[in-house]
C-alpha cells in the first residue's frame, strides 16, 4: 500500500500503461482519479473497480485544450481533494517524414505529447506547493535518448518530456515536490499488439533485438512509476528511468 493515503491524477488512463497505473495505483491505496476521450472504456474501469471495493473517478478531458482539460481537473478534486501524485501519460505515436509533414499535424502532436504535461503540472502545482510535498511523473520513452529513421516528431516530444521533468526537478524541490520521468521500451499495450499482428516481421525484429526476449508488460512499467510516485523514492528527483530490458543497452 506504498500509495496509501494519497490522491493519484492519472491522463490517458483508460488503456495500456495508463489503465495499468489506474488499477496499480488503487490496489496501493490511492484515490484515483483519471481523464481520457474514451468514455466507454473509461466508464467500465470505473465500474470494475468501484465493485472490488476502490476509490477511482473519470472525467471526460481533452488534455490539450487547457479550459477543457482545468474543467475536469477542478470537478476532480472538487470530489477527492487536492491531487498529491500525478502521472502525466497521455499521448501517441507520430512517425514522419521532415518534409512531408505538415504544421497542423506537428501541433496536433505536440499539444498531446508534450505540452499537456507543462498542463498537468500547471494544474497540480498550486496545491502541491502549498502543501510542501508532491510528486509528478512524466511518461517519456526510449526514443526520447535513441530512436530509429521517420521517428522525428515522436523523438522530439519525448525528448522534450525528459528535459521539462528535469527542470521542473530543479525548480519544484525546493517546495518538497519531486518531478521525474519514465521511458518504457517496446511494451505489450493493445495498440503494439494490434500494430504487430499487422506487421509479423516487424514483430519478430522487436524481438529479435529484445535483450530479455520479450516485450515489456504495462504492468511493469506501471510497478515502476507507483513505486516513482511514492514516499519510498524519496531521494529519485530529476532522473529519467528507463523500463526497457536493457534495450537502451543494446544500442549505447
Amino acid at each position: 500500500m506504498i500509495l496509501n493515503g494519497e490522491h493519484l491524477f492519472v491522463t490517458g488512463g483508460a488503456a495500456g500503461i495508463g489503465e495499468a497505473i489506474v488499477i496499480g495505483g488503487a490496489k496501493e491505496g490511492a484515490k484515483v482519479s483519471f481523464v481520457d476521450i474514451d468514455d466507454a472504456k473509461s466508464l467500465a474501469l470505473v465500474e470494475k473497480l468501484s465493485k472490488e471495493g476502490f476509490q477511482v473517478q473519470y472525467q471526460h478531458a481533452d488534455v490539450t485544450n487547457y479550459e477543457n482539460f482545468e474543467s475536469a481537473y477542478k470537478k476532480l478534486t472538487s470530489t477527492y481533494g487536492d491531487v498529491t501524485v500525478a502521472v502525466s501519460n497521455a499521448g501517441r505515436n507520430s512517425y514522419a517524414d521532415p518534409v512531408e509533414y505538415q504544421e497542423e499535424e506537428w501541433n496536433s502532436f505536440f499539444a498531446l505529447d508534450l505540452k499537456s504535461s507543462w498542463y498537468v503540472a500547471k494544474l497540480c502545482l498550486p496545491a502541491m506547493r502549498k502543501s510542501k510535498y508532491g510528486s509528478i511523473v512524466n511518461i517519456s520513452s526510449i526514443h526520447g535518448r535513441m530512436s530509429r529513421p521517420n521517428f522525428f516528431p515522436y523523438s522530439a516530444a519525448k525528448g522534450g518530456i525528459v528535459g521539462l521533468s528535469r527542470n521542473l526537478a530543479l525548480d519544484e524541490g525546493k517546495n518538497g515536490i519531486r518531478v521525474n520521468s519514465v521511458s518504457p521500451g517496446t511494451t505489450a499495450t493493445p495498440l503494439l499488439k494490434s500494430y504487430m499482428a499487422t506487421f509479423p516481421d516487424e514483430k519478430a525484429h522487436a524481438l529479435s533485438v529484445a535483450p530479455n526476449g520479450r516485450f515489456g508488460s504495462p504492468e511493469e512499467i506501471a510497478n515502476v512509476i507507483l513505486f516513482t510516485l511514492s514516499k519510498d523514492a524519496s531521494f529519485i528527483n530529476g532522473a529519467d528511468l528507463m523500463v526497457d530490458g536493457a534495450l537502451h543497452s543494446r544500442y549505447a
